[in-house]
C-alpha cells in the first residue's frame, strides 16, 4: 500500500520511516541526514538541501520524492517534469510535526502505527511542559539560526522554547514560515531584548558563542554576562521532524532548566 520507493530530500522523513519500520521503501536519502545513523549506511545519497542529483533520483525509480519547504521548490519541480511524484511539506509548528507523522504513516499503510508514535511524541512534549510549569522564572531566551545576517528562530523552535519554560524575545518573526522573513533589520535588536538565554543554530556551521559576546551593545546582555551562550546541533532542532520534540527539546529543557536552577540558588 502506497509507494514503495521513496526518496527521501529531507532528513525528517527518513527518520520517521525508520520509525514506523517502512525503511525497506527508501531508496535515496539526504546527504545532510544523520539519524538514524544507520540510514547514512544504507541509503545512497542523493541531494541537499537547495540541490538534487536529479539524474541519480530519477535512476532509483522512485514512486515518491518527499522534502520540505519552498526552498526545494525547484528540486520539486524538475523531478515533477521528470515524471515523478513529489510530495512537499510545510509544517512550521509542533502541531504540524506530530500531523506530518501522522500523514506520511498514513501515506505507507502505517496510519495506527503512526497514531501511536506521535501520540507517544506528544506525551515527552507534554511532560517537559508540565515540569516547566513548575518554574518561579522564565528566562528570556533569543533563538538565532544563522549569524550573518542575524535570522531569529523558526516556529517550532520558539513553541519548545515556550513549552520547556522560557520567553521567545521575538515571538513576532516565529510565525513567518521564510528565512528572509527572520533576518533583523537591526542587527543590534536581539541585544536590546536583553535575553537571559542565547541558543545559537547555526545551520551546517558551528555556533561561535565568542563571535556573539563580541557584537556591539552585547557586552551587557544577560545572556554574555552570565555566560548563558549555548549551541544546539542543527539535525537536533532544525529538522522538523522526530529530532526536535525529542533530542532538540531535552536540549532545550536542560539549558533552561539550568538556568532556572541557577536563579533559585542565588
Amino acid at each position: 500500500m502506497g509507494p514503495k520507493r521513496i526518496v527521501c530530500l529531507t532528513e525528517e522523513p527518513t527518520e520517521t520511516l525508520y520509525a514506523l519500520g517502512q525503511e525497506d521503501r527508501i531508496v535515496g536519502i539526504s546527504g545532510f541526514t544523520v539519524r538514524p545513523p544507520r540510514a547514512r549506511k544504507e541509503k545512497p545519497k542523493v541531494s541537499a538541501f537547495t540541490s538534487a542529483k536529479i539524474d541519480a533520483i530519477v535512476a532509483l525509480r522512485p514512486d515518491m520524492a518527499i522534502g520540505f519547504s519552498d526552498i526545494q521548490a525547484d528540486i520539486a519541480a524538475e523531478l515533477t517534469r521528470r515524471g515523478v511524484e513529489v510530495w512537499i511539506a510545510n509544517h512550521r509548528s509542533v502541531a504540524g510535526i506530530l500531523d506530518y507523522i501522522r500523514r506520511l504513516g498514513a501515506l505507507v499503510g502505517e496510519a495506527s502505527r503512526a497514531d501511536r508514535y506521535a501520540a507517544q511524541l506528544e506525551a515527552g512534549v507534554t511532560a517537559v511542559a508540565e515540569r516547566a510549569r513548575a518554574y518561579p522564572q522564565r528566562p528570556r531566551v533569543y533563538i538565532e539560526e544563522w549569524d550573518v545576517p542575524q535570522i531569529s528562530g523558526i516556529q517550532w523552535v520558539s513553541e519548545l522554547v515556550e513549552l520547556a519554560g522560557g520567553v521567545d524575545v521575538f515571538p513576532e518573526l516565529a510565525t513567518e514560515s521564510l528565512a528572509r522573513q527572520r533576518i533583523l533589520a537591526d542587527g543590534c535588536e536581539a541585544a536590546r531584548r536583553a535575553p537571559d538565554i542565547v541558543i545559537g543554530s547555526w545551520c551546517g556551521k558551528k555556533f561561535r558563542p565568542d563571535q556573539v559576546a563580541a557584537r556591539p551593545g552585547w557586552d551587557q546582555v544577560p545572556a554574555v554576562l552570565n555566560g548563558e551562550l549555548h549551541e544546539i546541533k542543527s539535525p537536533r532542532i532544525l529538522q522538523p521532524g522526530p529530532a526536535a520534540l525529542t533530542d532538540g527539546l531535552a536540549d532545550i529543557e536542560r539549558i533552561i532548566a539550568a538556568w532556572v536552577a541557577k536563579q533559585s540558588a542565588r
